[in-house]
């Protein structure tokens, strides 16, 4: 386990993420690499998603995003995508207890009208029993896609019949509103693309791409990129002496 307390005196605090989002990617083919079938690499997954979301909510962050399963994971074989389901819900009665005890607010975004209706059900019921918790924001974009997201907000906006809106009038229609956007999106896996993933809201994030697989990764390996970040200079297309100001 890492030390939270010595990391947190030795973060810059001026420069502290507020919102991390997170490609878990990897969990197929680390089962691979072990010779396990694919759902026991999302097993695994599911470990790390624990000890990430446990460490980001004793370290202070206020939102977390993560990547669960895609508008387009749905492709994949039919006995996989219920296999993800039924471990999804299972992990939820299981872990209900894991957020309540750390102050975890949970969240799911994406097209949920694609879930059946017990998974509908259990989401509903850990949002309701958790929705007064005021620590990390967990968020878990499961069905979703950006794409379509931002489809969808534009639609909703023809019906509402404006003429012209302006950007923050349209973030109002996105599955996102009220949230920050993420100042720092991580890819897991080795691989280097974003997938259609919070396209609209990653538009000044920082962003890194790990190359160890999600099962593989832990506390330590989220705080040196937490470091990284850190000293990173954040200039939303401004110059740095503008920045230093």
């Amino acid at each position: 386990m890492v030390n939270v307390k010595s990391q947190i005196n030795k973060s810059k605090t001026d420069n502290f993420p507020k919102h991390i989002s997170i490609i878990m990617d990897g969990n197929g083919r680390w089962a691979n690499k072990k010779g396990l079938k694919r759902l026991e690499g999302h097993k695994a997954g599911v470990e790390s998603v624990k000890k990430i979301t446990t460490y980001c909510a004793k370290i202070k962050i206020k939102y977390l995003t993560l990547y669960t399963f895609s508008n387009e994971n749905w492709l994949r074989p039919k006995s996989e995508v219920i296999s993800l389901m039924k471990l999804f819900v299972a992990t939820l009665r299981k872990e209900v207890s894991l957020l309540l005890d750390n102050n975890i607010q949970f969240r799911v975004i994406g097209d949920i009208s694609k879930l059946d209706f017990l998974t509908r059900s259990k989401i509903k019921d850990v949002e309701k029993k958790t929705e007064k918790n005021s620590g990390l924001k967990m968020i878990l974009a499961v069905s979703y896609g950006s794409r379509q997201e931002i489809l969808r907000a534009t639609n909703k906006i023809i019906k509402s019949n404006k003429n012209k809106i302006n950007l923050k009038q349209f973030e109002k229609y996105l599955y996102t509103y009220e949230m920050p956007n993420p100042d720092l999106l991580i890819r897991t896996g080795e691989e280097k693309r974003l997938s259609n993933f919070l396209l609209w809201q990653i538009a000044y994030s920082e962003i890194y791409f790990s190359n160890t697989l999600w099962p593989d990764f832990n506390e330590k390996k989220l705080y040196y990129i937490i470091q990284d970040f850190q000293k990173r200079e954040r200039r939303y297309g401004k110059t740095s002496k503008q920045i230093k100001k």
